[in-house]
């Protein structure tokens, strides 16, 4: 039986571990020792805060002679800006920079709901201030409420961009949000029972639903603004509106929302039909098994379905559709940790191939990476590392458009059977990938080329983190403690002590040059071992996982 009972001894190191990478992108040794001797539930309750961002807005440097720095809090009109599409890797440089800098639940919940209300960045969202205030809609319903998130984010002037309902009109329906909406935002289809009959909805539901849609309309001036969130969004156009009854399917009970003429009345049809949508259980479980996938496993049986998805779901509409309580439910049971069967290491710690996202935001933050300071430096952070390196060059090398999946399906790592995570793994994508760290290493661009203004100091992390460098068994055993989901044997301790102390010569070589730079403080010789055992640890297979 799979259980959502809270794990109730201390998490240890494993389980620290294995929380920490799964619900933050904040992973330090710092962390780790604080969370240690908790609880599940202490821990996951210290993790579910949500503190003001570390900055508030992007920053652009461009251009040289008179940036146009804090422009999307500018009063000009946002098409009055160039360089759109860097702009907008500028905010997600704004929004990484966030996610590193504070040890919560929010910014991972946050893509998760980026998964879930797709958006591509570049893929017909809009004006870069568009963009910014989309994630900040995410922001602000992270730990709220899924079903008001829903009614929001179809006034969002990214998404009424990307899926065209901003040319949806009474005369002419465009069902494109409509069917996505109701395929990948919410209900999802179910098994196929019949030619356009999808078992949780019909066609006829996805016209009927393009017609509630109809007439809301981008407002790209940001002049309309929002009394909940406080950010700019659409408007309701009622003449462009159809105000004629819409009847759905059984699969809805054949319910009519009635038609309405006045821009007041649209919203009472949008809030009627997303009501309708989220009063189907199928709802809650279709975001119920997003969740899991997303924080536990791709795969799962019908245990795990009738034991966790479906009580989970059941929660989720008895908490008005509110993340938060779900998420820490699952994060703090013992299932979460595997413990709920006689064999603790056979399904989920560990299961989950890290994402390029991950794979960088872990590198980091563990090694406390001296990235350039946004803030003090914003040319060196946003458009030399950030842009160029992180955005242009690493990430999309590895696979990860940044906040810009090739569909509104999302990121075919979450979505796509039967490989699922493992799609973050292909000769296109390795190079970029396992230069990551050679680059940090150097300071140098080696995917490609260029200063990145950074430099990991590994010898620095050796004396800040580890208790025995001098002994190089202990060395390896307390790096791979942190680095892996799992503690390695002796046969792999041996294979990474090589790059410390040559095959066949004793330990003691190692802890004599350790010594030698301690008492000399010169540590170029022992810096060069250090550099290529990271890198190989790194990149070694176990890495990938968490």
């Amino acid at each position: 039986m799979a259980s959502l009972n809270p794990l109730s001894t201390p998490l240890g190191l494993r389980s620290a571990k294995h929380l920490l990478r799964r619900a933050t992108f904040n992973y330090s040794k710092v962390q780790l020792d604080s969370i240690s001797n908790m609880t599940a539930l202490e821990a996951v309750n210290s993790l579910a805060t949500a503190p003001e961002n570390s900055l508030s807005e992007p920053y652009d440097p461009l251009p040289a002679a008179n940036p146009d720095g804090f422009w999307t809090s500018s009063s000009e009109h946002p098409n009055t800006f160039s360089g759109q599409g860097r702009k907008r890797s500028l905010i997600t440089g704004w929004w990484w920079y966030n996610a590193i800098s504070q040890t919560t639940l929010k910014h991972k919940l946050t893509f998760f709901l980026h998964t879930s209300f797709t958006v591509g960045k570049d893929s017909g969202a809009g004006q870069s201030t568009n963009f910014f205030d989309h994630l900040q809609l995410l922001d602000f319903y992270t730990y709220g409420s899924l079903k008001t998130l829903a009614k929001k984010i179809t006034l969002d002037n990214s998404m009424l961009d990307y899926l065209d309902n901003t040319n949806n009109i009474a005369t002419n329906p465009n069902e494109n949000y409509a069917r996505e909406f109701l395929e990948l935002f919410t209900i999802l289809k179910g098994p196929q029972i019949g030619n356009g009959n999808y078992t949780n909805y019909t066609e006829i539901d996805v016209q009927q639903a393009a017609k509630v849609f109809t007439g809301f309309r981008q407002q790209l001036n940001r002049s309309v603004i929002d009394a909940d969130t406080n950010l700019p969004r659409g408007y309701g156009n009622s003449n462009r509106h159809s105000g004629d009854n819409k009847t759905f399917s059984t699969a809805f009970n054949n319910q009519v929302i009635v038609g309405k003429n006045t821009a007041a009345g649209m919203f009472e049809e949008l809030n009627d039909f997303v009501d309708m949508v989220f009063a189907q259980p199928e709802t809650a479980k279709s975001y119920c098994r997003k969740l899991y996938r997303f924080y536990v496993k791709s795969e799962w049986n019908e245990t795990v379905e009738a034991d966790i998805i479906t009580p989970l779901s059941q929660m989720l509409i008895a908490n008005n559709f509110n993340t938060l309580p779900v998420v820490k439910t699952l994060l703090a049971s013992e299932h979460f940790y595997d413990a709920d069967d006689e064999d603790a290491t056979n399904n989920i710690i560990g299961s989950i191939i890290k994402s390029p996202l991950q794979v960088l935001s872990e590198i980091c933050s563990l090694f406390n990476l001296n990235i350039p300071d946004p803030k003090t430096d914003p040319q060196r952070y946003y458009a030399n590392f950030f842009h160029y390196f992180i955005h242009n060059t690493y990430l999309k090398g590895a696979g990860m458009s940044f906040f810009d999946p090739d569909s509104v399906a999302g990121y075919p790592a979450h979505y796509q059977e039967p490989d699922f995570d493992r799609l973050w793994f292909s000769s296109n994508t390795l190079i970029s990938r396992y230069k990551l760290i050679e680059s940090l290493i150097v300071g140098k661009n080696t995917i490609t080329s260029g200063n990145i203004y950074t430099k990991l100091d590994t010898l620095l992390f050796v004396e800040n983190n580890i208790s025995t460098p001098s002994n190089p068994n202990d060395l390896v055993t307390e790096i791979a403690n942190l680095l892996y989901p799992e503690s390695i044997d002796t046969d792999r301790t041996n294979y990474f002590k090589v790059f410390l102390v040559d095959a066949g010569f004793p330990d003691y070589y190692w802890t004599n040059a350790w010594s030698e730079y301690k008492n000399t403080n010169d540590g170029s010789s022992i810096k060069i071992r250090l550099d290529a055992l990271i890198t190989a640890m790194i990149n070694a297979a176990e890495f990938q996982l968490m």
